[in-house]
């Protein structure tokens, strides 16, 4: 299947509408946004930005949507859900192909995503069953007492570039269910990708009768995300993307109490252990830190090895480097793909300026690649570097294939470096040793949302909560009990007697 017909069959043309209510695509006069493939920097097409009135208009829509949506019992929600699945699952070569040509992932990453979007599905219908509360004990003779969860209202989604569908369907998904509604603002580098879900969706809401409304889509840069974190009339929003966006998001949504939901950048680490199984070790770093062009927020960034085995896995992984074919991701050959664009390519070199200036040691050369096949500028060398935990540019998020090896003699030493930055996403441990890992899991250990043991830091399952501590920003999205967040907890009492007990033991006799 060529790109060509992949545009054609998910609806995309040559020039489209960046901003939908549901089935209807507004005109707006919002500005042209160029979707350029990091894979051969040609142009794929454009999107009309959305406007402020075009804004206003899709959340008066969904506003009215939420009225009746929510008012449909949370099983038949879910049966809509599950076709979505279904009609996912009948697109999924043709979403999985855009979804690399557009971001420049993998082709085989790009159908995982869109496989992350139909397991979520099934998770969310069998979730419409279970948005269960509890039953107390009332200490009051002849009362009840029970919780309930409530759908909660219009749900502002946020994504980034490097999931350019999954992490929506995680939030869109569980907020079905619940009787939400959704608006959804993808990230400018990728629009295209989210016109082709709102099409597909489309198919299944008008066969179901689903309002107007339920879907939302508003495309853009920063300022549409500004216009969406400041709606008073969206009691929640959703936001992927940079630490320095989630600031942004997080205040603004604040200020004016809302909920926000933040799932930010990663400053991920392996610690390999002297008694670690070395294969998988160096298996789960390589995925972990090239995986994506390291484009993700669970790339592994930092391995902190024992210094027993610090040589041995240098040589290792210095092998392993040089067997990776860089090149066009949906090539099934290639093992990396190119970055986002040339911003996120200076990126990658002022990090490896700062790694020598600051004293750093590169043990894997890096450079941008260039001739046939890498017309786009977008193509890297992962790069492999010597340093240690405190410098300023380990201490820091680079979303490229940079890796970064300490070594470390103690247990409590590797946690500590584990630990010592900013961010609290993800992490792992490669060991054989129970009491290793038992002490990596405890409450002195990771302090991460996410800890592993003897797999990499990359590639979550969608039915474990995801999400982490510290500038990551707290936030669970996916799996567990995520799904709370989505609605609105109410306490309820009955009193099934003839009297007034007050709580307490409060007398109030008159």
């Amino acid at each position: 299947m060529d790109i060509k017909n992949v545009l054609k069959e998910l609806g995309i043309r040559n020039s489209n509408s960046g901003t939908s209510t549901g089935s209807k695509w507004i005109k707006t006069k919002g500005q042209l946004i160029k979707s350029y493939s990091p894979v051969d920097g040609k142009l794929i097409a454009t999107v009309q930005a959305t406007d402020q009135k075009s804004f206003d208009k899709v959340v008066e829509t969904s506003r009215k949507a939420f009225e009746q949506w929510r008012l449909v019992p949370a099983p038949k929600r879910g049966e809509v859900v599950r076709q979505i699945g279904e009609a996912l699952r009948a697109r999924k070569e043709a979403l999985g192909m855009l979804v690399s040509y557009e971001m420049g992932k993998s082709y085989q990453e790009g159908l995982g995503e869109v496989q992350e979007m139909i397991d979520i599905c099934d998770f969310a219908v069998g979730l419409s069953r279970q948005l269960h509360g509890l039953t107390m004990h009332s200490e009051r003779p002849l009362h009840r007492m029970y919780e309930q969860y409530h759908p909660l209202g219009l749900v502002g989604i946020i994504s980034a570039f490097n999931f350019p569908v999954a992490v929506w369907s995680w939030n869109a998904a569980i907020a079905w269910v619940c009787g939400d509604t959704c608006v959804w603002k993808p990230s400018e580098k990728v629009p295209l990708c989210s016109i082709a879900c709102q099409n597909i969706i489309n198919e299944v809401f008008k066969k179901n009768g689903v309002p107007e409304g339920v879907s939302c889509i508003i495309n853009g840069d920063y300022r549409v995300g500004q216009w969406l974190a400041a709606s008073e009339d969206i009691p929640l929003v959703s936001a992927t993307g940079s630490v320095r966006m989630g600031k942004a998001v997080g205040t603004t949504v604040m200020q004016r109490l809302g909920r926000p939901l933040l799932e930010l950048g990663g400053n991920n680490a392996i610690i390999v252990s002297e008694h670690a199984n070395l294969d998988i070790a160096i298996r789960g770093a390589l995925f972990g830190a090239v995986g994506t062009a390291g484009q993700r927020c669970t790339t592994t960034r930092r391995l902190i090895v024992h210094e027993k085995v610090y040589a041995n896995v240098k040589e290792k992984l210095r092998k392993a480097y040089g067997q990776l074919r860089i090149g066009n991701p949906l090539d099934p050959k290639n093992h990396v793909g190119p970055l986002i664009d040339k911003l996120a390519v200076q990126g990658y070199l002022n990090a490896l300026k700062a790694v020598t200036k600051q004293g750093g040691k590169m043990l894997v050369e890096g450079g941008v690649l260039k001739g046939k096949g890498y017309e786009s500028g977008c193509y890297v060398k992962p790069a492999i570097a010597e340093v240690k935990n405190d410098f300023p540019i380990v201490q820091q998020e680079t979303f490229a294939p940079i890796l970064y090896l300490i070594k470390y003699r103690t247990v409590d030493e590797a946690i500590r470096y584990q630990n010592g930055v900013k961010q609290g996403l993800s992490s792992a441990m490669m060991t054989t040793n129970m009491m290793e890992m038992e002490k990596f899991l405890s409450a002195a250990g990771s302090d991460c949302g996410i800890a592993n043991v003897n797999i990499g830091t990359s590639g979550a399952e969608i039915g474990g909560a995801f999400g982490g501590e510290k500038e990551t920003g707290g936030g669970r999205e996916s799996g567990s009990d995520s799904w709370k967040i989505y609605m609105r907890r109410q306490t309820n009492t009955i009193n099934y007697g003839t009297s007034l007990p007050l709580a307490q033991g409060i007398k109030f006799d008159v």
